[in-house]
């Protein structure tokens, strides 16, 4: 069963139009796991220590880590393409 949720997109000029989600994850293991990195200071090392925690605690099988341009710079087309056929789960994070 697919669910909705609606999620608002600060780069998009306008309203907001529900979109739809796959189910949550009943495991991480085997899954691949990506991070989109927002290029701001830290955020690296987060994503390192939470990486390294998924594979070995949870089970993950792969980790796929692109970086931003910039931090008020949205993803490329290209990379958000990439994760979501190759990637179960993509977290984006802020440092600082």
């Amino acid at each position: 069963m697919v669910e909705t949720a609606l999620v608002f997109d600060p780069t998009a000029p306008g309203g907001n139009e529900p979109q739809q989600f796959r189910r949550r994850l009943d495991s991480l293991t085997g899954k691949v796991v990506g991070f989109i990195d927002n290029a701001k200071p830290n955020f690296n090392y987060l994503a390192d220590d939470l990486a390294e925690l998924l594979v070995g605690k949870y089970g993950v099988k792969t980790i796929i880590k692109r970086r931003k341009r910039g931090a008020s710079i949205p993803a490329d087309v290209s990379v958000v393409q990439e994760l979501s056929a190759q990637c179960d789960l993509v977290i984006t994070g802020s440092g600082d």
